[in-house]
Order: C-alpha cells, then sequence, then structure tokens
C-alpha cells in the first residue's frame, strides 16, 4: 500500500488516575495547538469529580508508598528513568511542538528530565540522614527525629516547561514517600499525559501520581479546598490563581509552597525533597546494664 493513502492513527489523550486511563467524567474535551496555533490534539477537560476522584486514588495508594522501604522507592523512580529513556525520541517530539523548540533543543530538555529522575531516584534512601537524626538532650532519653511524608499532595504544574519542569516538581515530591495529583499545564499538557502512560508500565504504583489536564483555576482551586488533600504546590499558578488557593488551602492547614521563579535546568538541590516532609521526634529512656549502673 502506498504512504500516500495511508491516514494518520491520531492519539487519544487521556487522563491518568489510580493506574487507569478514564476519560473525563464530564465528555470534554479542549483542543491543544502547538506555538504556532496549529491543532495538535484534543485533551480530556477534566471536571471537580474527576479531582476528587484522583484524590481518592491518591489516598487509597498512601499508605503502601509511604511504607515501601525508601531503597525500594529509589529503585522504581530509576525504573521510570528507564522506560522514559526507551521512549525519548516521542517526548522529544512532544515537547517541541508544546514549547516551540527545535528538536536538538527539546531532546536537551528531556534528557535532563531523565536525568532528573535519576537524581531524585537516588536521594530516597539519603535524605533521611539529611533532615533527621539523633538530638543531643540534657537527661537520660534518646531523642531521635526522622522525616515522614505529608500525604496526598497536589501540585500545579509549571505552564512553560512542560516536561522538565513537570519531572522537577513531581519526582522528589514522590521520592519523599507522597502521592500526587498533577495538573498539568493548561497550554501544554500532551508530555504529562504521555508521562502517564509511562508511569503505568513501571512499577510504579497506581494512584501514586494521578495527572488531571484542563483548566488549571477550575481543577485547582476544588484541590486546595479538598480536606483530605494535605499539601499544595502553587509553582505552576499565577500570582491571582495562587493567592485564592493559599487561602483555600488554610481551611485545614495544608503544607504551603508558594510560586517563585525558578530555572530547572540549574542543580535542583534538596528543597523540594523536604518541603512537603514532617518530622517526628521520638523520646526514649535509656536504660542501665547491670549492676555496674552503665548506662546505653
Amino acid at each position: 500500500m502506498s504512504d500516500q493513502s495511508r491516514l494518520s492513527v491520531f492519539k487519544t489523550y487521556k487522563l491518568y488516575v489510580g493506574g487507569k486511563f478514564p476519560r473525563s467524567e464530564s465528555g470534554r474535551v479542549y483542543e491543544v495547538t502547538d506555538s504556532k496555533g496549529k491543532w495538535l490534539a484534543n485533551a480530556p477537560l477534566s471536571s471537580r469529580k474527576d479531582a476528587r476522584d484522583a484524590v481518592v486514588a491518591a489516598r487509597k495508594a498512601f499508605g503502601g508508598w509511604s511504607g515501601a522501604t525508601a531503597y525500594n522507592r529509589g529503585q522504581i523512580l530509576y525504573r521510570i528513568a528507564e522506560m522514559l529513556e526507551g521512549r525519548k525520541s516521542q517526548f522529544v517530539h512532544e515537547v517541541a511542538d508544546a514549547e516551540g523548540l527545535s528538536r536538538s533543543k527539546a531532546a536537551a530538555l528531556v534528557e535532563a528530565a531523565i536525568d532528573r529522575w535519576v537524581w531524585y531516584a537516588g536521594w530516597t534512601d539519603k535524605i533521611a540522614q539529611i533532615v533527621g537524626g539523633a538530638n543531643p538532650v540534657a537527661g537520660p532519653y534518646f531523642n531521635l527525629s526522622t522525616p515522614e511524608p505529608t500525604g496526598v499532595v497536589t501540585i500545579v504544574a509549571p505552564q512553560d516547561s512542560s516536561f522538565l519542569g513537570l519531572v522537577s516538581v513531581v519526582a522528589p515530591v514522590i521520592a519523599a514517600g507522597n502521592t500526587v495529583v498533577v495538573v498539568a499545564s493548561e497550554r501544554a499538557p500532551l508530555p504529562a499525559l504521555s508521562l502517564g502512560e509511562v508511569l503505568a508500565t513501571s512499577d510504579l504504583p497506581g494512584g501514586v501520581v494521578n495527572v488531571l489536564s484542563g483548566r488549571t483555576a477550575e481543577i485547582a482551586t476544588p484541590l486546595a479546598a479538598h480536606q483530605d488533600v494535605n499539601g499544595i504546590d502553587l509553582t505552576g499558578a499565577d500570582e491571582v490563581l495562587a493567592k485564592e488557593l493559599e487561602i483555600a488551602a488554610a481551611d485545614n492547614l495544608k503544607r504551603v509552597l508558594r510560586p517563585q521563579a525558578v530555572d530547572f535546568s540549574a542543580d535542583p538541590g534538596t528543597h523540594r525533597l523536604t518541603a512537603f516532609l514532617e518530622t517526628k521526634t521520638v523520646w526514649h529512656p535509656t536504660g542501665s546494664l547491670g549492676a555496674s549502673g552503665s548506662a546505653y
């Protein structure tokens, strides 16, 4: 058959919630275009119900994910990097279209995003050594502080950095043991929706990462007010929306990471790893060993 007579098979993008790929319960979609206004695909236009379903999935997954060993979480994050490496050409194409970049520049961003997964995979079993430890106290006690994940975290993904920025805000939160609901870039959601396909075929348990696309304010507003969401990252919210979401988040004392200018190509550091960690401190009396009275 001649190539000229072949019709392309267009991709149908879907949400990624609870390890599955549902369409929006509203049945709505919206057109996604490239930087020049050329139509690329229709993306699901998520509703408040989709947002609530994503929180339910994230909460269900939290116990198993937070209870997994840090070493195991690191293995899974590294597996995601392996899967991304195998699908690099697809993401280069999508990032180039989304951000109006040449293929070479898009390739550099995709490779940086893959390396970013590896970076955070290596931190999973080391972060406790950085932010935890034994505390000196005046008295016969052990005093130990250890980090624990905050819980379910909503992430408003960066609007302009459709893939490297997305990975840079998602990977550290799940590396720390949290589960997340991601509101993808409204203008360029396709790399985020494709990331869901990679996560589904890795070892990541369903519900650890949930990806929603649509109108940022429409999705993020109910998530900021949701009583079962424990934290929110406002990186991708503009100044007006960020203020509204921060006010809504105060109702149940969510942890809030406020938006700030970020160079996602720079050294990521560890501040996003610790942004959604709590510190648990345990006191335990020391005992004595035998008649000599020596203590341990």
